[in-house]
């Protein structure tokens, strides 16, 4: 009887094999090794600049404090896409969300009291190296706020041979093709060309199913 599984997880070092493979080379040193990991992770980077990864997105809290009306974020965090205001939080005939609105840095710039209290309505995130929460009004006494919002994260870093990307299904084949255009730019030039375009289509793919279905 034949088995099934879904279990299909490629490690990182199934995927340098298969670029390899595809740039027709041989893996037979560590630098060869060293030089993929590399080149993987700038791939990834990468990622985050063509638009919107879904699996990325996890959802934050920040509970605010009067008086407070900056919050600094670890260097992980790309991009807050959304976001609301709760009272009450826990109680449930009484918890309520209400939206805050982003605004831009000039916008923020120009609002004239930022000293002035209230509940916030207005947010803009500096995404520094070191990103930056700025609410305005400043959080006031009257109410107890916390802020929940999606967050885009970046993907983490890969140093181990043995570990599994952490990427969804659907973008195996493109991680796979991707790392191949990299290091064909580097060791198999005469391949470059027609593996950044199989890249390039197989990211296509990819991204076009990671999409929200809701109408």
């Amino acid at each position: 009887m034949t088995q099934t599984t879904t279990e299909f997880t490629p490690d990182l070092n199934e995927y340098i094999d298969e670029a390899y493979a595809r740039c027709g080379i041989e893996v037979r040193s560590g630098y060869q090794l060293k030089t993929a990991i590399r080149s993987l992770n700038f791939l990834l980077a990468d990622w985050a600049n063509r638009g919107l990864n879904r699996w990325t997105i996890e959802q934050g809290t920040q509970t605010l404090t009067s008086g407070t009306s900056q919050y600094g974020f670890t260097a992980d965090n790309i991009d807050i896409l959304s976001m609301v205001i709760r009272t009450d939080s826990g109680e449930t005939n009484k918890q309520s969300d209400n939206i805050v609105n982003r605004v831009s840095r000039s916008e923020f710039l120009n609002i004239p009291n930022k000293l002035q209290t209230g509940k916030p309505h207005q947010f803009y995130f500096d995404r520094d190296t070191t990103p930056i929460l700025f609410i305005w009004p400043t959080p006031d006494s009257v109410q107890t706020y916390t802020l929940v919002f999606d967050i885009m994260k970046r993907i983490d870093h890969l140093d181990n041979t043995t570990a599994s990307p952490d990427i969804p299904f659907r973008f195996y084949q493109c991680l796979a093709s991707g790392l191949a255009y990299q290091l064909a730019l580097k060791f198999a030039p005469d391949r470059a060309q027609i593996l950044k375009q199989e890249y390039e289509e197989d990211f296509k793919r990819a991204a076009d199913e990671d999409r929200d279905r809701a109408s």
